[in-house]
């Protein structure tokens, strides 16, 4: 049996927030805090498989508060639960305003990658939570797998209904 705590699989770094990162109400682009999220939690994620994974996908999506100038956006992500070829990460933004100090959680999310050589595996089949946060994030971690499979069934007959044709034609 091969064990691995959460904390060897920690990704964490700052970006600061800058004009270019606004959308016109003044806070950052949702879909700029999502390109950094996946890029942050997918250095957690081979950390564990050591290959390369694919983002497969990203839910519990939650923008909590916005992150606007003159904050800091500091992320943190980490395994939660690993399966035979995918596994799930836990990512958290925490703002803090650099004027103030003060700090606030802005967004959280599930990431899910698959590796994407389909002869690799993972070769741990336990996680080891280090902090009172893991342990709630790990412990839930096979309830939100199976909701994921469950959604899977459901979406597929959504995707198989969605036409290919093009919109112009009539």
């Amino acid at each position: 049996m091969m064990k691995i705590n959460c904390n060897e699989t920690l990704a964490v770094s700052l970006h600061r927030v800058f004009n270019a990162d606004l959308n016109e109400h003044g806070t950052v682009f949702g879909g700029r805090i999502l390109e950094l999220v996946d890029g942050e939690a997918s250095v957690a994620a081979m950390r564990v498989t050591r290959s390369t994974v694919v983002t497969a996908a990203m839910d519990h999506v939650q923008f909590l508060k916005p992150f606007q100038l003159q904050d800091s956006m500091c992320m943190e992500a980490y395994v939660t639960g690993v399966g035979h070829r995918s596994l799930e990460v836990f990512v958290k933004v925490i703002g803090e305003h650099l004027m103030t100090g003060e700090r606030f959680i802005g967004f959280s999310c599930f990431m899910t990658y698959v590796i994407q050589d389909p002869k690799k595996v993972i070769q741990y089949d336990q996680l080891i939570p280090q902090t009172a946060e893991q342990k709630v994030m790990v412990a839930g971690y096979a309830a939100r797998r199976q909701h994921r499979k469950e959604n899977r069934q459901k979406q597929a007959a959504i995707i198989n209904s969605i036409s290919k044709d093009k919109p112009w034609k009539i």
